[in-house]
C-alpha cells in the first residue's frame, strides 16, 4: 500500500506538470491550465483499486462547487495513481469504467443530481459523466496507451468540465481549440486520433480510454440514479 506524504503528492504532481509542459504534448487546453495554475492533481493509490474511490469524490464534489463559485475557463482536475505501471490498453480500460462506476455510485448515495445538460446513457452522443451536478468527460493516460499523446508514465485520469467547452462554442472558439489539438497530435503520433468527435456527433465514453474501439462497443457504465429532469 503507497503511503501518501506531501512529499508523494508533491513527486507525482510535478511529474504530471512536467509531462503536461512538454513541448510534444499535443492538449493545448491543459497546457493553459497548467500555465494559469488551474490544473488540480490528487495522487492516489492503484487505479484497479476502490481504496481512495470516496477521496476522489471528495475533491470532485470540491471542484464542482469551486467552479460554480468561479467559472473560470481551462480548469481541469487530474488523478495521478502510483500504479500499476504493466496494465495493457484493455486492463486500463477495464480500470478506468471500475473507477468510473464506483464514482459514479457515490454520486448517487450522495444524492447528488445528474447535470441535465447531458445524458447518463453512454450509447447517447449527448453522454458525459455527471459527479456533483456538473457534467465531465474523462482524458484516460496511462504507460501503454498506443497514441503518443495518451502515454504517460502512470495510470492518469484528467476530468474535464463539459460546460467549459459549451461556452467555447457558444463563443466560436471551439472549433480552433480542436483543431490545434488534432493538429499537434498528428505531428506527434503522424495520424489523427480517428476517436476523436465532437460532443453530440458520437459518444464521448468511446474516447476516455484512448484505446480504439469499434462501432460494436459498448462502455460498460450503468447510471444508478435517477434520470436527470
Amino acid at each position: 500500500m503507497f503511503h501518501w506524504t506531501h512529499t508523494a503528492q508533491k513527486q507525482l504532481e510535478e511529474k504530471l506538470f512536467a509531462h503536461v509542459d512538454a513541448r510534444s504534448f499535443p492538449c493545448v487546453g491543459a497546457k493553459s491550465a497548467l500555465a494559469r495554475g488551474t490544473l488540480s492533481v490528487l495522487a492516489c493509490d492503484r487505479i484497479d483499486s476502490a481504496w481512495d474511490d470516496v477521496r476522489i469524490h471528495d475533491h470532485l464534489l470540491r471542484f464542482a462547487q469551486s467552479y460554480r463559485e468561479d467559472p473560470a475557463l481551462f480548469q481541469s482536475f487530474a488523478v495521478v495513481f502510483d500504479g500499476p505501471s504493466d496494465l495493457d490498453e484493455i486492463a486500463f480500460e477495464r480500470a478506468l469504467w471500475d473507477r468510473v462506476q464506483s464514482l459514479s455510485d457515490k454520486d448517487v448515495w450522495r444524492g447528488q443530481d445528474y447535470d441535465p445538460r447531458v445524458s447518463p446513457d453512454p450509447a447517447n452522443p449527448h453522454f458525459s459523466l455527471s459527479f456533483g451536478g456538473e457534467a465531465f468527460f474523462i482524458v484516460g493516460l496511462h504507460p501503454n496507451a498506443s497514441r503518443p499523446a495518451r502515454r504517460f508514465g502512470n495510470p492518469c485520469l484528467v476530468f474535464n468540465l463539459h460546460d467549459q467547452f459549451e461556452r467555447l462554442r457558444a463563443t466560436g472558439k471551439y472549433e480552433g481549440l480542436r483543431e490545434k489539438i488534432l493538429v499537434r497530435d498528428d505531428r506527434l503520433a503522424g495520424s489523427r486520433n480517428p476517436m476523436l468527435a465532437r460532443h453530440g456527433d458520437a459518444s464521448e465514453a468511446r474516447q476516455y480510454s484512448g484505446r480504439a474501439v469499434n462501432d460494436e462497443w459498448h462502455a460498460p457504465f450503468a447510471y444508478q440514479g435517477e434520470p436527470p429532469r
